[in-house]
């Protein structure tokens, strides 16, 4: 058998074993997936330890293989970080088990009644890339909503998902659940990354995670239907209106507080009559906490040394402490430069103009738009979803944080008493 042919039929194993898992969740009451994620957040506490040495030795192969500081900063997991990975997997205990759930129902004027209620999709697959979190967050909000899930976390974060996989599966194992209810594929390589998209009938859905590059292409390639996960070319908009003490605040926090995430700003929009008494508190406070700037000419006349912005800087998700900054001639020019540019994840305005507010979030096309706050706070943690599976950028059935609810479908649920349709 040729090389492809053997990772096919482990993989097709692998998957067999999730679907029969799948079908043991579906029906698996709360308390005892309840009991499965209590165990999971304990054991990543208690072994700690295995995670972190597994961690520091993806961590050296990335720098030794010259992985972006942003991708080094997502891949890393410390103590803190484990810790509030626990803590996000008990928020999840807390929240309703979604499954069963009446989503809306009547009785026919014939006595049929007719209900539609939540059920899990059944198999969840994952592509991700130097995200370890992303093992815990998915394996948590799978399991709690009735789903089996199958992990291809990619080979910078291998060593590190490796041990977290077997942390979950002891877990498991130890309340009574199917190990193969969560599983990796990374032994695969990308030939089990490109098996995975082609699994039509053993996988449900496939959920991508990453950069642009990762996503296009597994939207691109797969046969199995995606839930689209976007880039975060991410906008705030500085409007005439703006408070100056704000916009320092939230401009800074937006951009500097993880700048590896992709909820973190990108471009700065600012409204010509108000540049020259934003830009430079806004810019000056960035600059102390060592933000490049990146400035078109009218905001290069206003604050100097910086680096002049390219039109390629308009469409870059630097994940880094570089930041395009542009002056825009009022809201029309604003907007027009987000549909030109955004990846249609995450926009804020800074105004004291209710007119102007509700044009921006009844206009601009994201999937979460936000007056007077910063960016950070698009994410399933603090939106209450306990974790996030990603932020979707799509239309169809999930946009933005996708907690619980967005991991299940619905069925329709008809009881009768002899009806015959006539």
């Amino acid at each position: 058998m040729t090389d492809t042919a053997v990772i096919a039929q482990s993989l097709t194993q692998k998957l067999e074993g999730a679907r029969r898992a799948s079908v043991l969740l579906a029906t698996a009451k709360a308390d005892l997936k309840n009991a499965a994620l209590e165990a999971i957040a304990a054991a990543v506490v208690s072994n700690a330890h295995r995670i972190i040495a597994a961690n520091d030795l993806d961590l050296a192969n990335g720098r030794e293989n010259g992985l972006s500081a942003g991708l080094q900063d997502r891949l890393r997991l410390d103590q803190a970080r484990l810790e509030s990975l626990a803590e996000a997997v008990g928020e999840i205990v807390a929240l309703t088990d979604p499954v069963g759930e009446v989503v809306r129902g009547s009785t026919l004027p014939n006595g049929l009644g007719l209900s539609q209620v939540r059920v899990p999709f059944g198999v969840i697959g994952a592509i991700y890339e130097a995200r370890p979190n992303v093992t815990i967050d998915i394996a948590a909000l799978a399991l709690k909503s009735g789903n089996a899930v199958v992990l291809r976390g990619g080979s910078a974060a291998e060593n590190t998902n490796r041990v977290l996989v077997d942390v979950i599966q002891g877990a498991l194992a130890s309340v009574g659940l199917p190990v193969d209810a969560v599983q990796t594929i990374d032994e695969f390589g990308r030939e089990g990354a490109t098996q995975l998209m082609q699994a039509r009938g053993y996988v449900d859905v496939l959920i991508p995670r990453g950069s642009a590059d990762l996503i296009n292409a597994v939207v691109a390639e797969s046969k199995v239907p995606v839930i689209e996960t976007g880039a975060g070319v991410v906008h705030v908009f500085l409007d005439a209106s703006a408070d100056e003490q704000m916009a320092v605040d939230i401009v800074h926090n937006a951009k500097v507080q993880r700048p590896s995430v992709c909820n973190a700003l990108e471009t700065l929009l600012v409204h010509a009559s108000s540049a020259d008494r934003l830009l430079p508190p806004v810019l000056a406070k960035l600059r102390e906490s060592g933000v490049t700037i990146h400035a078109d000419e009218r905001a290069s006349a206003i604050f100097a040394d910086v680096v002049p912005a390219t039109d390629a800087d308009w469409a870059t998700e630097y994940m880094s402490l570089d930041l395009a900054v542009r002056v825009v001639d009022g809201l029309d020019e604003a907007m027009q430069h987000i549909r030109d540019y955004s990846t249609h994840h995450t926009e804020s305005i800074i105004t004291n103009d209710l007119g102007n507010a509700e044009r921006f979030l009844a206009e601009v096309d994201s999937a979460v738009v936000m007056v007077n706050a910063s960016t950070r706070f698009t994410d399933g943690g603090e939106f209450g979803f306990g974790a996030e599976v990603g932020i979707s950028t799509q239309k169809l059935h999930a946009r933005g944080p996708m907690g619980l609810g967005e991991l299940t479908s619905t069925k329709w649920i008809v009881r009768g008493s002899g009806q015959a349709r006539g």
